[in-house]
């Protein structure tokens, strides 16, 4: 039960380096002697020292002699390998910790079983499989990525009681000059606290998705305004080139990737463009950019045809659905899915509701 405690307060640690750590894994660590925690931490930003670096670090200097009779608790498999910073298990060799408990395997092609083979074969009593399911959970981002060679995609709508997403638009806006496109406004379903929230998920993934038809309406910034956080890279779908310098996407203060079916088209510092087919294929193809750029994540906000098409190809882990207190009678309908609710809450007069596409289990 005490081993169960310890690898919980590892996965807690590890959830405060999530973001940063990317495309790294976040791994908490934990050094127990006696029952007593003499040392914790987690994965710094990337490049940065791993968790158990950080972990023997910050053991004072009066506990230090206590170190090889420690247990270790690490929520993923120390790594072997020289990547950015030396390898994890040199450092729990080089400081004779005789014991070390593993949430779960390194799916990482450079690790993946070796770093416990090297920690056995040092001599090291190591556990392997304590709350691996909540391990696997806490990186599932970095675990889909390695695993199924593409990120992980969460979709993210918000829908009218009457699940539309917009409604029926009277007057056809046009791309003219900047300032009709400063007056585009989405009509929002959701409340203040309920887009806060979208912001805040914003900062907790590596990239943010939006189909053409979504730029030429709301003109989105698609950064993190109401949140403190990094913003995500950017990437828009734009096929016969129709999002023009002049819309916000292409402000360049933000990495943005723009899809499209054009060819040669200049690449600038903030912006580049990859070329793919706008077929069948579609989704594969984006999470194939998206891999081969590092981003272990992406949410992707819309519109509905780019939703569907991610839908209907049952390419997403999960889907994030908000309802407003709003009818629209006729409009833009909602995407169709089926998936298993996994979480429900009221956000004052809106409700979010999140389904997974997965059978894993059941936290998120």
């Amino acid at each position: 039960m005490h081993n169960e405690i310890y690898m919980q307060r590892c996965l807690e640690l590890a959830q405060n380096g999530q973001r940063a750590a990317m495309p790294n894994p976040s791994v908490g660590a934990v050094l127990v002697y006696n029952g007593r925690i003499i040392g914790e931490g987690h994965t710094s930003p990337y490049g940065g020292p791993h968790g158990e670096v950080n972990c023997i670090n910050s053991v004072k200097q009066e506990d230090r002699h206590l170190i090889p009779d420690a247990t270790l608790y690490v929520s993923l498999e120390p790594c072997s390998h020289h990547g950015k910073t030396p390898p994890c298990c040199d450092l729990i060799i080089q400081h004779q910790i005789k014991n070390v408990v593993v949430g779960t395997k390194d799916p990482h092609e450079k690790v993946a079983g070796n770093g416990i083979k090297k920690l056995r074969e040092a001599g090291k009593n190591v556990t392997v499989g304590m709350l691996e399911a909540k391990c696997r959970e806490s990186n599932k981002r970095f675990f889909t990525f390695h695993e199924k060679k593409r990120p992980y995609i969460i979709l993210k709508w918000a829908e009218s009681t009457d699940g539309y997403l917009s409604p029926q638009k009277t007057v056809a806006l046009r791309q003219t000059h900047v300032d009709d496109m400063e007056d585009k406004k989405p009509v929002w379903i959701t409340n203040q606290y309920s887009r806060q929230l979208v912001h805040k998920w914003r900062s907790e993934e590596a990239a943010i998705l939006v189909g053409t038809q979504t730029v030429l309406d709301d003109n989105p910034q698609l950064d993190v305004r109401s949140w403190t956080g990094p913003d995500p890279v950017r990437i828009v779908l734009d096929r016969t080139g129709k999002v023009s310098d002049a819309y916000h996407v292409k402000n360049l203060k933000i990495k943005t990737i723009v899809l499209t079916e054009q060819r040669d088209l200049h690449n600038l510092e903030n912006l580049m463009y990859e070329t793919v087919l706008f077929n069948e294929a579609l989704p594969h193809a984006i999470a194939a950019v998206l891999y081969k750029h590092n981003l272990l994540s992406v949410i992707i906000e819309g519109g509905r045809q780019t939703l569907q098409t991610f839908i209907d190809a049952g390419m997403w882990d999960e889907a994030r659905v908000f309802k407003g207190p709003v009818t629209f009678g006729t409009g833009t309908k909602a995407p169709q899915f089926s998936g298993r609710l996994i979480h429900k809450q009221a956000i004052q007069d809106n409700e979010l509701l999140i389904f997974g596409n997965y059978d894993q289990h059941d936290n998120i």
